[in-house]
């Protein structure tokens, strides 16, 4: 008896242990996360907003994208194919683009974790078993050095061989952990077993430079986090030891463009106090930095992080929670960047890059900064991003995308001329790194909407879904989530399952939502409700609970900080989590968008429209319509000519799915003393 009793609590344990070990990140045993992820699939999106966005991602912009990425347009399986010698032809793409196949494979596998759809899994597998072939015999895979004859593996970092292989590993891992599948993960252990032979136990030479785009980073945590093989922890830990160990001048495989702050290899990062260099470059290694202290611990690298964050949010980020100031430019040490960071406070409007990727990047760093903290502005971060800078990349419609984001789009003004800066969403991009980096975060986001703690769980993200999950001590839960949000903030969380014994339900209130209340039963819960924080309420709940949460979504103007000269006496428009702005198609004919301002006192009112934009919240009130034109650089100043119009604002993930418009966020105020 005492042996079965044994037996029976040991299975018990295990599966406690493994209660939750199948989430985007499994940091289930990570012993520095306080929120922790909870399985892929035990949330999905049931009405709403994000479910409409998932239902999208599902029906349009994965297949879509699969359709360009494997067909003759997009071409990177043919890439795989010419090298497996399934095909003749010509390498096509960015040396990244395999990266660019590893991200949608990713996204395809979170639409299939929903819907069971056999037919992704019998595509994936074919796609996976090309790969396979493609790899080399030692481990070694990316395309177009191994297309090329005139290419040497490691021959120059912007080849981006590691960037390809951390999107590899975590496209296998999530493949690994949806499916129950190895043939995509021994893929990855191969490709990680041969970097590790390479780089460890300290690469020599221009090796050491080789940290460039550091997705690997993450991937390899994840791979250690899967398989449990510490020399990929280790391996990843390294890549982060190397930076700033290197001279900040060119070498054979570091061209004068992609040195020093550039790459973030001026200053070690533990040293490091400001965000530099190209956004989404700093973004996924500081991300990754934090994976690796997830399962470290290590106090250096977490200060590092806390300065790196705060920093970039409360001087570098725009409004829209974008980031990447400018296309070309210089850091704050003047070494030359591309696609980056620029001095503090430093935030143009028209010129602003914000590149799709590098937003998202920041959100994937502030949900690993939620999870080692638990801290709400994290979410809210996540949050500011996912509603604004990240939509904004991609069509209402799920097939066009942006690679730039700017506050501001007038056709007077800047002309780039580039083919990553554009006013019209374009079906393909020749760097196609931004869309399947969308499309996999929306396919993905059901697994950051909630968070395992200690004895409870964490409400994250609002909208119409359901979680059925295992808490951290393998007891069932059951939630189910109503809500408008964001058009509305009442949010409606019932409990349909759970254990007997009290436990904690963490709901985040937003920062903007002054005034909330929330009520258990119908009742005052009792709770101090401070917004831009968790609000923790512990008791012993049963089925058929209801919380409920009430944010008051009132229309409000923002300023600057002072010190923003881009923005001063102007505002932007935001109500909830949602950033508004001006577009040409709702202004009367012939008026620039640079000719719009904001009387202060303008009674704005909010209204919902179903049938327009996808169903969006719009925004209307009194605009000031400035008639005279000055066309001189300087003019000497009079009273300027009025018309008033009432103007329609749009939620500014909205522009531009309407033909070629102009654009602003931020509108010049008129004050009435």
């Amino acid at each position: 008896m005492r042996k079965v009793f044994l037996g029976v609590l040991g299975m018990l344990t295990l599966g406690v242990a493994n209660a939750q070990e199948k989430g985007i990140m499994n940091n289930t045993k990570s012993p520095s996360v306080k929120f922790k992820s909870i399985d892929i699939g035990d949330c999905h999106w049931t009405s709403g907003f994000w479910a409409d966005k998932f239902k999208k991602a599902e029906e349009v912009m994965v297949p879509y994208m699969g359709e360009v990425l494997t067909g003759d347009v997009g071409h990177a399986l043919n890439n795989f194919k010419i090298v497996a010698g399934l095909k003749e032809g010509k390498h096509k793409g960015m040396k990244w683009h395999d990266g660019d196949f590893y991200k949608w494979m990713e996204a395809s596998m979170y639409i299939y974790a929903q819907n069971k759809d056999p037919k992704i899994l019998k595509e994936l597998d074919e796609y996976i078993d090309i790969i396979g072939k493609a790899q080399a015999p030692d481990g070694y895979i990316q395309t177009q050095v191994q297309a090329f004859t005139d290419r040497e593996r490691f021959g120059n970092r912007q080849y981006h061989e590691m960037y390809n292989a951390g999107h590899l590993f975590t496209a296998a891992c999530i493949h690994n952990r949806i499916t129950g599948k190895t043939n995509f993960l021994d893929i990855a252990i191969k490709q990680a077993d041969f970097l590790y032979k390479t780089f460890m136990p300290e690469p020599k030479g221009d090796l050491k430079r080789f940290g460039f785009n550091q997705t690997q980073i993450m991937g390899l945590v994840e791979l250690y986090r899967t398989t449990q093989d510490d020399r990929y922890l280790k391996l990843a830990e390294l890549f982060i030891n190397l930076r700033g160990k290197s001279g900040v001048e060119p070498s054979s495989v570091a061209g004068y463009k992609f040195i020093g702050d550039m790459v973030q290899e001026r200053t070690p990062l533990r040293k490091a106090k400001t965000a530099e260099g190209h956004a989404v470059l700093a973004l996924y290694f500081y991300a990754g930095a934090a994976d690796v202290y997830a399962e470290t611990g290590e106090q250096a690298l977490i200060d590092a992080l806390d300065r790196l964050w705060s920093n970039v949010v409360n001087k570098k980020m725009y409004v829209t929670g974008a980031v990447g100031q400018t296309h070309h430019g210089v850091s704050s040490h003047v070494d030359m960047v591309h696609e980056g960071f620029i001095n503090e406070y430093m935030m143009p409007n028209l010129t602003a890059y914000n590149e799709t990727c590098a937003n998202i990047c920041n959100s994937m760093f502030s949900y690993r900064m939620l999870g080692l903290h638990g801290e709400a502005k994290y979410a809210d971060i996540m949050e500011l991003v996912l509603f604004n800078s990240a939509l904004s990349g991609i069509s209402i419609e799920g097939k066009d995308y942006f690679y730039a984001n700017p506050l501001r789009v007038s056709h007077k003004g800047y002309d780039p001329g580039n083919d990553t800066e554009f006013d019209v969403r374009q079906p393909y991009i020749p760097c196609f790194c931004c869309p399947p980096n969308l499309v996999r975060t929306i396919a993905k986001l059901s697994g950051w909407a909630y968070s395992l703690t200690s004895n409870g769980v964490a409400v994250n993200l609002f909208g119409g879904n359901e979680l059925s999950t295992k808490m951290l001590d393998g007891s069932k839960l059951k939630l189910t989530q109503e809500s408008q949000y964001p058009w509305q903030g009442n949010v409606t969380l019932t409990v349909d399952k759970c254990k007997r014994d009290a436990f904690d339900i963490l709901v985040r209130i937003p920062e903007w939502a002054k005034g909330t209340t929330v009520k258990v039963n119908g009742k005052d819960a009792g709770y101090k409700v401070i917004p831009g924080q968790y609000l923790t309420m512990n008791k012993k709940w049963r089925k058929g609970d209801v919380i409920t949460l009430d944010m008051p979504m009132e229309i409000k103007l923002l300023e600057g900080n002072p010190l923003i000269e881009e923005v001063r006496n102007q505002a932007a428009v935001k109500r909830g989590p949602v950033v508004y702005c001006v577009e040409s198609p709702d202004l009367p004919n012939n008026t620039e968008v640079l000719d719009v301002y904001l009387p202060f006192d303008s009674k704005l009112t909010a209204n919902y429209k179903p049938d327009f934009l996808g169903g969006v919240t719009t925004i209307s009130g009194a605009l000031a319509i400035r008639k005279d034109k000055n066309e001189a650089m300087y003019n000497e100043v009079s009273k300027p000519t009025w018309e008033t119009k009432n103007v329609q604002l749009v939620p500014y993930f909205s522009w531009a799915n309407r033909g070629v418009s102009e654009m602003s966020v931020w509108l010049p105020v008129l004050w009435n003393k």
